[in-house]
């Protein structure tokens, strides 16, 4: 028989209705003469009621056997508010076992204490749990949300190839060898950002896609090998236009899904603004605590960390309440893992000072802080002497650390803001060199466009992220359509002709044969529906993750594989 209803449907308007349910039994109980069993499916819960008459052919179920049961629909006497069901029962008169289980490895419920790769062993399993469906249900209805709004907007969504090229910029690639051109490989890819602009040359207009991407780099709490973005390209095109759509599908699939109107634009903020204020360039906005400099306050002052700085500087974030000895060791652990070794502090609390520098600080010095720093209650200032990169990095990870221990990270608040005028190279100590710092096909800011490839330290980018609670959900930039321009790029960064032949010349010769000026940007999804759930870290949001070491418990993935099939891909181990 086919099932007349699914277990989350059924209320009040269905009573006296005879139904055929079908589902995995969640909990058996027993009052007086009567057992009562939840019945689970994707949709919900419904309660069924037994007779003794059942008792023999309940004696054979067990906890996630899947059952039929044909029944009436009661009104139920002591009503569960907790459940959409929760008006009414169903009074069994048929039941039978469609297919049993074995002891489950953890409980199938919400709030389980196990371990995560158990988790992950039995994926199937942890999918049963209502917060697990309901995370990949969300995650379907945004890229929904996402879909019908770039085709509202006249995009087109285009799919690119996953074996690619190669390329020396970015991140670690993951490699594919290719049996029929020995010793080639091909590189999944990191994203289709190359593809995606050869569309702007083929007169596309506007291309959008959600592609899985590919990167070999360390993992964390917000970072998978493997990932899904929201990729955008439109022609004719600058920042502005792709800001304000990008905004406007983010918007969108917050309402969507939230049920929030986020009417006001999005907040703007420099990369350097950023950086002074909240020490790195994804700010969390939820909460206060912004550091100030503080050189000019103490340039005559009696504290020795503060004297004698030769390079370094002085900065600070305010704090609320008087932190105790345990908060401030951990908050000292942080700075010391971020490179500042000293995290010194004082309190304030009815205008009498303690602390690690109180005692050397002067009554001028104490006046200027409480102005500075606006306090008119029990408070603490921490302190870091550093170069100011060092410093105001370490305060950034100090001011998201109190952030924590104060519970002042609301997940129901979402605060977006745009950072822009990026850098448009950062140094890398490893090649001891300048590189891009988003891709070398970025357009330069309208301000640097005479020297950016002499003043590579300060030249900015066209470039723009968008951050929301202190994670970067995206980021794009105006990209570069003049080929002179694009040399000098290359230049700049220390690829020579022969390198950007090999490596960019089916992409750069394109650009020969008429472009339109285009902007595009890309958006993290597994991170997006992370912070739309209120899930702890993207492993949660994707269905068959893998663990913080890259592999998957459950297939054991990656693993070795025959010395036949090396062979064929003409590879020797070591």
């Amino acid at each position: 028989m086919k099932r007349t209803h699914t277990c989350g449907e059924l209320n009040i308007s269905n009573v006296g209705q005879n139904v055929i349910l079908q589902g995995w039994v969640a909990k058996v109980r027993k009052m007086g003469g009567l057992t009562f069993v939840d019945l689970r499916d994707r949709y919900g819960i419904t309660q069924l009621v037994l007779s003794e008459a059942f008792n023999e052919k309940l004696s054979e179920i067990k906890s996630e056997y899947v059952i039929e049961v044909h029944g009436k629909v009661i009104e139920r006497k002591s009503k569960n508010k907790d459940i959409a069901t929760g008006e009414v029962e169903i009074e069994v008169e048929e039941i039978s076992t469609i297919n049993k289980s074995k002891l489950t490895p953890f409980e199938i419920k919400d709030g389980i204490e196990s371990n995560e790769d158990t988790r992950l062993v039995y994926r199937y399993l942890d999918l049963r749990r209502p917060e697990m469906q309901n995370n990949l249900v969300v995650r379907s209805k945004m890229n929904n949300s996402i879909r019908n709004y770039f085709v509202e907007n006249n995009f087109i969504e285009i799919e690119t190839p996953i074996f690619g090229k190669s390329t020396p910029e970015g991140a670690r690639d993951f490699l594919v060898p290719s049996r029929l051109n020995p010793q080639k490989f091909y590189a999944l890819p990191q994203s289709p950002q190359l593809y995606k602009q050869l569309f702007m040359i083929s007169g596309l207009d506007r291309y959008f896609q959600i592609v899985k991407c590919f990167r070999d780099e360390d993992l964390r709490i917000d970072r998978q090998p493997e990932f899904t973005q929201l990729d955008m390209e439109m022609s004719f095109a600058d920042s502005e236009d792709a800001m304000n759509m990008i905004e406007g599908v983010v918007k969108k699939t917050i309402l969507d899904i939230k049920g929030i109107d986020l009417k006001e634009s999005i907040q703007r903020m420099t990369w350097k603004e950023s950086f002074d204020k909240y020490g790195n360039d994804k700010p969390d906005l939820r909460f206060g605590y912004e550091i100030n400099t503080l050189d000019e306050l103490f340039s005559n002052t009696e504290v020795p960390l503060f004297s004698n700085l030769e390079g370094k500087t002085i900065r600070a974030i305010c704090v609320e309440g008087l932190l105790n000895k345990k908060e401030l060791e951990q908050l000292s652990e942080t700075a010391k893992q971020n490179s500042l070794n000293i995290l010194a502090f004082a309190k304030i609390t009815n205008n009498e000072w303690s602390g690690s520098v109180a005692s050397k600080l002067s009554e001028t010095e104490k006046e200027s802080l409480i102005k500075t720093f606006n306090i008119s209650k029990d408070s603490t200032i921490l302190f870091g002497v550093e170069n100011y990169e060092v410093v105001s990095k370490a305060l950034g990870s100090v001011r998201n650390h109190v952030a924590k221990l104060q519970n002042l990270l609301n997940p129901e608040e979402l605060k977006l803001v745009w950072i822009t005028n990026f850098p448009l190279f950062e140094f890398s100590e490893e090649e001891n060199r300048f590189v891009a710092a988003h891709h070398p096909f970025t357009m330069p800011s309208d301000g640097c466009l005479d020297d950016f490839d002499v003043n590579l330290k300060d030249a900015e980018a066209k470039a723009y992220d968008i951050v929301l609670n202190g994670f970067e959900l995206g980021g794009g930039s105006q990209r570069i359509t003049d080929p002179q321009l694009q040399q000098r790029m290359f230049d700049a960064i220390g690829l020579s002709k022969e390198q950007v032949e090999a490596n960019f010349g089916w992409f750069v010769n394109a650009y020969n044969y008429g472009a339109p000026y285009h902007s595009g940007c890309a958006l993290g999804l597994d991170r997006f529906c992370m912070l739309l759930t209120g899930a702890e870290n993207i492993r949660e949001v994707i269905a068959f993750p893998k663990n913080s070491s890259g592999v998957d418990p459950m297939t054991n993935a990656p693993d070795l594989v025959t010395a036949s099939q090396l062979d064929e891909l003409h590879i020797k181990t070591k």
